[in-house]
C-alpha cells in the first residue's frame, strides 16, 4: 500500500519551482531562446538605448576639438514588473479516498492518489500558462481575434483561434468602442473546430447565451478575446510585436518611455506583405531579411511565424530550393516548433514555426537585443506559514488551490536589429 504523506510535503517533492520554470521554458520558444535576467525585485527598471553613436571623421586632417560628435544615450524605463498568476485547484476527498493505511486517518493525502492526479493537472497547467505567456510575449496582450462580427443574441463568436479556447474558461470580448463583456466558454458544443466558432454563455457551466445585441462586438473596432485582466492597459507584458512594429502598423508609439519616432536606433523595420502569397513567400522572407540586415547593421538570426507560413515554405523547398539552399533538415521540437535552416545572400536563416504566432506578421529576431526580466521566473505562492497550498474551507468539503506567478517584462534593447513583415493577408 502507498504511504501516506501530507499534502504540503508533496508539493515541496513534486512541484518544485524548478521543475515548473524547466518546464515551461522547455515549451516556450521565446523564454527557451532569450537572454533571462531572473533578480529584478520590482521597481523602476532602466532601459539605456543608443540614441546616437560617435561619427566623426575627417580626411586630411583631425575633426576640430569642438566638432566632435560624442554618443547619445538615451534612458527609457519600465516603472514596474507585469504579472500573470495561474491556478489550480484539488478537492481535498479525491485526494484522501485511498489514503487510509493502518494507524492513520482516513483524511490524510495517498501519494498514490496524488501521483494519479497531479502529472495530468500539472502537464495541462504548464501548456496553458506557456500559451498564455507565449501569446502575450511574441503577440500581445489579447490570446484571439474576431473574424466576424457579433451582434446578435445567441453567444456565438467567429475567432481565428479556436484551438486557444477551453470548455468553462473565462473569457473577456472587448472591442475600441464597447464595454467589455465578461462571458464563459459554454459546455454544450462550445467550441466547434470547423467552424472556428465559440459559443459564450453568462455564467461558467449556465446556459444562458451573452447578448450581443446589446453591446456589439465588430471586426472594424478591433474585437479580441483577452484572459481575464489582460484587456486593462498596462497589465499584460509588453509583447514583441509593440515593441517592433510602428504606431502605424499596429505597435506602439514609444518604447519604454521614448518615441520611437525621435531616434533611428528605436526603430526596426517595418516591411509591408500585404502582397505576400503561399509561392513567394520564401523569396518575401528573403527580401525582407536582406533589408532588415542591410539597415539595422546587423542580421538577425531567426525568421518566427506560424505553422501556415512554414508550411508553404516546405512546399516550396520540397518541390524546388531554387537560388535557396537547405543547411540542415527540419527539426521538431518536442513542443509544439518546427525549426528549419535555409542559406541565403546574407548567410544562413532560421525558419521557426511557433503556434502562437498569428498568420498575419513574421518577426525577424536577433536574440542578442532581446531580455526577458523577471523576479525569479515562473514561482509557487506561500501562505504565511510556508504552505504552498491554500486551503479553502465549502459546506461540500476543503479544497487545496496552488497559485503559481510569474512577474517580469520582456525588453527590446537593440529594436533597430529586429524586424518584421505585417499586414500579412493571404492565408
Amino acid at each position: 500500500m502507498a504511504t501516506t504523506r501530507s499534502f504540503s510535503s508533496m508539493l515541496n517533492e513534486y512541484l518544485t519551482y524548478d521543475l515548473l520554470s524547466a518546464e515551461l521554458i522547455k515549451r516556450n520558444y521565446l523564454i527557451n531562446q532569450v537572454e533571462k535576467d531572473n533578480n529584478w525585485k520590482g521597481g523602476n527598471l532602466v532601459v539605456p538605448f543608443k540614441g546616437g553613436k560617435p561619427s566623426s571623421f575627417a580626411y586630411g586632417s583631425l575633426t576640430a576639438a569642438n566638432d566632435i560628435s560624442e554618443l547619445t544615450p538615451v534612458r527609457g524605463g519600465v516603472s514596474t514588473y507585469k504579472e500573470i498568476n495561474g491556478s489550480m485547484i484539488w478537492n481535498a476527498k479525491d485526494l484522501a479516498e485511498h489514503g487510509a493505511v493502518s494507524g492513520q486517518s482516513s483524511g490524510m493525502v495517498s501519494e498514490q492518489s496524488f501521483l494519479k492526479n497531479l502529472p495530468d493537472q500539472l502537464d495541462d497547467f504548464i501548456d496553458d500558462c506557456k500559451q498564455a505567456v507565449s501569446v502575450n510575449l511574441l503577440q500581445g496582450a489579447h490570446f484571439a481575434k474576431l473574424t466576424s462580427d457579433a451582434t446578435v443574441n445567441d453567444g456565438l463568436i467567429e475567432v481565428d483561434h479556436p484551438e486557444r479556447f477551453e470548455i468553462d474558461q473565462k473569457v473577456i470580448v472587448d472591442d475600441g468602442n464597447s464595454t467589455a463583456i465578461t462571458a464563459y466558454v459554454a459546455r454544450a458544443i462550445g467550441i466547434n473546430m470547423n467552424t472556428n466558432v465559440i459559443k459564450l454563455v453568462t455564467t461558467r457551466g449556465g446556459t444562458t447565451v451573452v447578448d450581443f445585441s446589446a453591446n456589439n462586438m465588430t471586426v472594424a473596432q478591433d474585437a479580441k478575446c483577452y484572459i481575464d485582466g489582460a484587456q486593462t492597459s498596462g497589465n499584460a507584458f509588453t509583447s514583441f510585436k509593440d515593441q517592433v512594429l510602428s504606431d502605424a502598423n499596429g505597435g506602439s508609439a514609444a518604447l519604454f518611455g521614448v518615441d520611437k519616432v525621435d531616434y533611428p536606433f528605436l526603430q526596426a523595420q517595418n516591411i509591408d506583405g500585404s502582397s505576400m502569397t503561399a509561392s513567394s513567400v520564401l523569396e518575401d522572407i528573403f527580401d525582407a531579411w536582406k533589408d532588415i540586415a542591410k539597415k539595422g547593421k546587423k542580421g538577425a538570426t531567426d525568421a518566427v511565424m506560424g505553422y501556415d507560413h512554414l508550411a508553404n515554405i516546405m512546399k516550396l523547398l520540397e518541390v524546388s530550393s531554387g537560388p535557396f539552399t537547405h543547411v540542415k533538415q527540419p527539426k521538431a521540437a518536442t513542443f509544439n516548433w518546427t525549426e528549419l535552416s535555409v542559406m541565403g545572400v546574407n548567410g544562413e536563416l532560421k525558419l521557426v514555426g511557433v503556434q502562437e504566432m498569428d498568420a498575419s506578421e513574421i518577426f525577424f529576431i536577433d536574440w542578442k537585443g532581446v531580455k526577458l526580466h523577471s523576479n525569479g521566473m515562473f514561482r509557487v505562492q506561500k501562505d504565511p506559514e510556508g504552505k504552498m497550498y491554500f486551503s479553502v474551507r465549502n459546506t461540500t468539503g476543503y479544497q487545496y488551490i496552488v497559485d503559481v506567478c510569474f512577474y517580469g517584462e520582456l525588453v527590446v534593447n537593440r529594436p533597430l536589429t529586429q524586424g518584421a513583415i505585417h499586414g500579412i493577408t493571404y492565408v
